[in-house]
């Protein structure tokens, strides 16, 4: 089974509250920052993002096959990311910013899936899922922003075994 993760391109910054993070520092206190999850949900590519997007998915779209499964975060910025491939995807809840490696594991059925799998999500959990399949370990491995980790499965005497088969950054293209 071939998993491939994609992270979302560059996208806004999520709009924080400047004058209590200032008051906070000024007063020596411990910053504390509260993220609105659903504003966090509607940030946008930005236009370098949307060329990340873009060119990410020419590469792409040269590679997977037809039948690859496309399982998208309901996050906006992963939405437009996805729209760059041209394809179908499916916008999976449970692949949220908030998501668990467990998460996007099952909703990718690994490693049972008969077909390929693009999940278009987030960090942390893309780079702990890389670093499970390839180590055992959650680890905290980075993702670049708009890239792509390809990870394949096979059964090897026996055993499952993890390959990684390629890893692209959109700068690079």
């Amino acid at each position: 089974m071939d998993l491939i993760l994609w992270r979302h391109a560059q996208a806004e910054d999520l709009p924080l509250d400047d004058e209590q993070v200032l008051a906070q520092r000024a007063a020596g206190a411990p910053i504390e920052v509260h993220i609105d999850f659903q504003a966090d949900l509607a940030r946008r590519l930005t236009s370098k993002g949307e060329r990340q997007a873009e060119r990410m998915a020419v590469w792409l779209n040269q590679r997977l096959p037809e039948s690859t499964r496309v399982l998208v975060s309901p996050a906006q910025r992963t939405q437009q990311t996805a729209q760059a491939l041209g394809r179908p995807f499916k916008t999976v809840a449970t692949i949220d910013p908030q998501a668990s490696v467990d998460d996007l594991l099952a909703a990718a059925r690994w490693p049972h899936a008969k077909e390929a799998v693009l999940i278009v999500g987030h960090q942390p959990t893309l780079g702990m899922l890389a670093a499970r399949l390839l180590t055992g370990h959650d680890l905290a491995w980075s993702v670049k922003k708009g890239g792509v980790w390809w990870l394949r499965s096979r059964e090897r005497h026996g055993e499952t075994q993890v390959t990684l088969h390629a890893v692209q950054a959109p700068d690079f293209l």
